[in-house]
């Protein structure tokens, strides 16, 4: 079995998640931005590690230089492809004011892959991953405890 391996930004500002809401994938015809709502971050590059990788799609998607805290969250799931499962980690990022004012056209990747970036709230925002919506995620940071395990493969 193939994995994809993604890093994910948890930037937590006043009860409220950075979230992106990304236009569909290039190739694709005939379909509407997406409803719902993620976290910023994406896929490793071959040899690279989660941290530098974070750093990376931070900057590529919205130009901000990120302050990396702790690892909060690990998701496994499986994806439509048989062959192939997903691997997320989730990393809380501690400067999160310095995302209030940000110009998708400033940068690399941004007004590629984004349609919109603001902060929301998880509880009444359809966000993806689910489990993003149910937990407390100020508790979860404060905690500074070992990440919390999301196994959704079935088998």
């Amino acid at each position: 079995m193939n994995r994809e391996i993604s890093v994910v930004a948890v930037v937590f500002r006043d009860g409220k998640l950075l979230c992106v809401r990304l236009k569909p994938h290039k190739g694709e015809t005939n379909v509407s931005e997406n409803e719902w709502w993620c976290l910023p971050g994406g896929g490793l590059e071959d040899g690279e590690g989660l941290i530098e990788g974070l750093k990376r799609e931070m900057i590529e998607e919205t130009g901000v230089r990120i302050d990396v805290g702790n690892l909060l969250y690990i998701q496994q799931y499986a994806t439509a492809n048989p062959s192939l499962e997903h691997l997320e980690f989730f990393f809380h990022v501690k400067n999160a004011n310095d995302f209030l004012n940000i110009d998708l056209s400033k940068t690399s990747h941004g007004e590629t892959e984004i349609a919109e970036i603001k902060f929301v709230d998880p509880i009444t925002t359809t966000i993806l991953p689910d489990f993003l919506t149910t937990v407390n995620i100020a508790t979860k940071i404060q905690a500074e405890e070992s990440p919390t395990l999301f196994n959704l493969l079935t088998k």
